[in-house]
């Protein structure tokens, strides 16, 4: 329990999925993609995460991508194993992902369009319950009460909750009255909202850019760390505009701008699936162009 929750006061990479010509998911890329973040000292993979779009994925193919990724990092870095849906399902994938080696299991937000918010939190619960390993709930909603919070919290196969709602006085509220509560609150919104979660009391944050430019997620981090605000908000600004450009369409480009950031660095990993955008405009694809030549020629110079 103790390495997970040492793990996700880090980086929670979340490795995208590479697809061949035919649609089908390019294992071979998956492992050299997993192997370079692994090199790059990235604390814990979540594999199958929204920005390796879980939601596209058959069970089979989430399997497949919870088993490459296992192999692949070879214990040279933590991996969670996201699994969701139904709770039947989640709890199969689950039981699979811990026999092929996960380390972690993260749960999916319950997307149900007619659940109710102390059940979501209920999914959270049985899942931890049924697995034989740490549990980390990913909370896409401000809808849960600051007592379904807490009872997460306080769950001793909880390793930590995933916020991933900008609602700022909720996440303060939360972890006030979660002090007692040995679970790690991490700041599910990417490097950008990091400071801010960080000055609540939040560690650790979850990253996409990480599969472009490790080394800028690992610098925002160490500053967080440090609590030089001044510093990571200085890197922030340089990766900015690639949040913002993940944010449009209603974070439908979320997976899109990452794809094809590394299309831009030489690694063809494949278009989304719909219903995520397939492919930025060409104003979109000039604009973050220009910001990854910008973050490549810093690093180098780093």
């Amino acid at each position: 329990m103790e390495k997970i929750r040492t793990a996700l006061t880090g980086i929670s990479g979340v490795p995208v999925t590479p697809y061949k010509t035919d649609g089908s998911i390019d294992t071979a890329k998956l492992s050299a993609l997993i192997s370079r973040l692994a090199d790059a000292r990235v604390h814990n993979l979540m594999a199958a995460g929204n920005t390796g779009e879980f939601f596209t994925l058959t069970m089979e193919e989430v399997r497949a991508v919870h088993a490459t990724t296992i192999r692949a990092a070879d214990g040279r870095s933590l991996v969670s194993a996201a699994v969701g849906r139904s709770l039947t399902e989640a709890k199969a994938l689950a039981r699979d992902a811990i026999s092929e080696g996960a380390d972690a299991i993260m749960g999916h937000h319950p997307m149900d369009p007619f659940a109710g918010p102390s059940f979501q939190a209920k999914y959270f619960l049985e899942l931890a319950e049924a697995s034989t390993v740490p549990v980390i709930a990913y909370v896409r909603s401000d809808t849960f009460s600051v007592a379904d919070f807490r009872k997460l919290a306080l769950h001793p196969n909880i390793a930590g909750i995933k916020f991933a709602s900008g609602n700022l006085m909720l996440l303060a509220e939360v972890i006030r009255t979660t002090k007692d509560a040995p679970a790690i609150w991490v700041c599910g919104l990417a490097e950008g909202w990091a400071p801010a979660f960080y000055a609540l009391g939040a560690r650790g944050f979850t990253s996409g850019l990480v599969n472009v430019f490790p080394e800028f997620s690992h610098a925002i981090h160490q500053s967080l760390e440090k609590g030089d605000f001044a510093a990571a908000r200085a890197l922030i600004d340089d990766i900015a505009g690639f949040e913002v450009l993940r944010t449009k369409y209603h974070n439908g480009a979320n997976v899109t701008v990452v794809k094809e950031a590394l299309g831009m660095l030489g690694t063809d990993v494949g278009p989304v699936r719909i219903p995520g955008v397939e492919r930025l405009t060409e104003a979109e694809h000039a604009e973050l162009q220009a910001i990854v030549d910008n973050v490549s020629a810093k690093s180098r110079a780093a």
